[in-house]
């Protein structure tokens, strides 16, 4: 029909509000289809989808989900194929990726194993790197089941969610913090994604997921073992447990894990704030907290996780001093009384070991050359940072000129530190110059601009 002569009886369709219903449900357009997200808005009977494989392994969803792999980059898996390589026959391995999906014949890679530093820590925890052909196919079955789980999570859940992220998180907790939810129980699951059971998690997928093949795919990831050192370890057959850091399902079956904890305590009237497997509890009183304390444990115990003995605490924010860190930040109490945002020493370590890598005094770079590099760390780091105490940002910063004067100073042949009438010879308005970022004078600009007060 030509648009022209559309009959008046054929209603116009609204864009925005086809749009919205994607951004709605968290779904991805090509994927799911406008049927699709009318049945999960209404609900269906038994709450279980039974056909989703063909989703999985349509072509443009296999498309969409190379896109998003490649987007991340990252390293190549044990197959040794990296992104680029991957990227010069796409078109050819996502074809080959469809016809195993179809026939049932696609069994994943194990995961490489490498192990990082750790903020603040000698410890080194353990990342998973899946094979690029992995990576797609998690990415795709994510994006077809993602939709159905983010239909029955918590408000309160923020982590790896869509349209999510850490910084409503922080607003959340500060706000129940102002609401005078001043008891915290600061908890700590010990080794969260090395410990969920895998039967259970399963278990809690199958609930809503009854589609064999894609149950097939998500077990396959779940066992797929871990090669180190050219030595492959299986998972324990007898209680199979664990999901790989650095998968892209990863992080969705965490949340599902812990969805029935977060509903569990909001049924009890507790208010919790979840990122991942960082949570806090914000509570009236110290009974309060205990009792969800408790609750806690309880269901921890039921759930085959622990709860870290010496992390996990409560906290009276009454209390001069008192402080808990959530996310990167530090909230204290000052000795005066007042609600401080500070940051937390793991994430001030991590900053300032970035800076100390490139700001070295035998550096042969240009001045402008490192602070152009510098700038792109400090930019990031003051966009999620920006609401700490000023005098942090004062103390961050001074340390940073330090740095760049000892640079300076060596050049002339000096030793040592910049100190003394190297603040002459360098003034603060030399680095001003030079485009050196300033925290300080970015959070005055953005306090200047907002006088009714800046959210996280």
């Amino acid at each position: 029909m030509n648009h022209e002569t559309r009959s008046a009886g054929v209603p116009v369709r609204d864009k925005q509000a086809e749009e919205d219903l994607w951004q709605r449900h968290k779904a991805e357009r090509g994927v799911w289809t406008e049927p699709m997200l009318a049945a999960l808005g209404r609900g269906l009977k038994g709450k279980k989808w039974f056909s989703l494989i063909d989703k999985v392994s349509a072509e443009r969803t296999l498309r969409l989900a190379w896109e998003k792999v490649h987007a991340n980059a990252g390293a190549g898996g044990v197959d040794g194929i990296t992104i680029g390589r991957f990227a010069q026959n796409s078109h050819r391995r996502l074809l080959a990726v469809n016809e195993h999906l179809n026939k049932g014949t696609y069994q994943p890679k194990p995961v490489k194993r490498v192990w990082i530093e750790k903020p603040g820590s000698v410890e080194k925890r353990p990342l998973g790197i899946p094979t690029v052909t992995d990576r797609v196919v998690q990415a795709a079955v994510r994006m077809v089941i993602e939709p159905i789980f983010e239909n029955c999570f918590a408000e309160h859940s923020y982590g790896f969610r869509p349209g999510r992220g850490c910084k409503e998180a922080l607003r959340r907790v500060d706000k129940l913090l102002r609401a005078g939810r001043t008891h915290v129980v600061d908890v700590d699951i010990k080794g969260y994604f090395d410990a969920i059971p895998h039967d259970r998690l399963m278990a809690l997928v199958r609930e809503h997921i009854a589609d064999g093949r894609v149950l097939g795919i998500i077990e396959g990831f779940l066992k797929q073992g871990v090669m180190e050192g050219g030595e492959l370890a299986k998972t324990e057959e007898d209680e199979p447990q664990g999901t790989p850091q650095g998968g892209v399902i990863s992080p969705l079956l965490a949340n599902i894990y812990l969805n029935p904890l977060d509903w569990l305590m909001e049924r009890c009237g507790f208010e919790m704030v979840r990122y991942a497997d960082d949570m806090v509890v914000l509570c009236r009183s110290q009974e309060e907290a205990e009792t969800a304390l408790e609750k806690l444990r309880e269901w921890m115990d039921g759930a085959g996780l622990t709860v870290h003995p010496e992390k996990t605490r409560t906290v009276d924010m009454n209390v001069a001093n008192s402080h808990f860190d959530f996310l990167g930040y530090r909230f204290k109490r000052s000795r005066s009384g007042k609600m401080m945002h500070l940051v937390r020493p793991k994430s001030l370590s991590k900053l300032r070991e970035s800076i100390r890598t490139r700001t070295r005094r035998a550096n042969g770079r240009s001045m402008n050359a490192i602070v152009v590099d510098l700038n792109r760390t400090l930019v990031g780091w003051y966009a999620y940072f920006k609401h700490v105490k000023a005098s942090e940002l004062e103390a961050i910063d001074g340390w940073i000129r330090m740095r760049l004067r000892s640079i300076l100073r060596k050049r002339r042949g000096g030793k040592g530190r910049g100190h003394g009438s190297d603040h002459q010879r360098w003034p603060n308005r030399y680095f001003s110059k030079l485009g050196l970022f300033c925290l300080l004078d970015a959070q005055k600009l953005e306090i200047a601009s907002l006088r009714d007060g800046a959210n996280y």
